[in-house]
């Protein structure tokens, strides 16, 4: 039996007033995500959003601010190829990156980066 849900639209993870252009160069440079326009009345509060497949991410305004500790968005890569590199660029740019010490998930690769706020970002292939 299915329910009235059909897809997973969209994730918001919150940043602070002024957020704007380091979520460009983290979401959209760092990672590869495509900033999309937000509607004319979203847009006087602040934050970007970005597509991610067929979803979106959001990156919204809180005041105050308070990091997520555990709750995070999982982004996959293309590949195990695709995430090593994606890795080794982070680190380039010195974002620390955290890998679980045992594959958990038979078959998946996975890692842990914080965004410019401090909220969980888990990496996988």
């Amino acid at each position: 039996m299915s329910g009235p849900i059909v897809a997973l639209d969209h994730v918001q993870v919150a940043a602070p007033a002024g957020c704007e252009d380091a979520a460009r160069r983290f979401y959209g440079g760092l990672l590869g995500l495509e900033e999309i326009a937000k509607p004319p009345l979203l847009a006087a509060r602040g934050g970007v959003w970005f597509r991610v497949g067929a979803q979106e991410l959001h990156v919204g305004v809180a005041d105050p601010f308070a990091p997520a500790a555990k709750a995070h968005p999982a982004l996959r890569a293309v590949s195990r190829d695709a995430l090593a590199q994606l890795v080794a660029t982070l680190e380039e740019y010195r974002i620390e990156v955290s890998r679980p010490d045992a594959e958990e998930i038979p078959g998946t690769l996975r890692c842990y980066v914080r965004d410019p706020w401090g909220n969980r970002i888990e990496l996988l292939a």
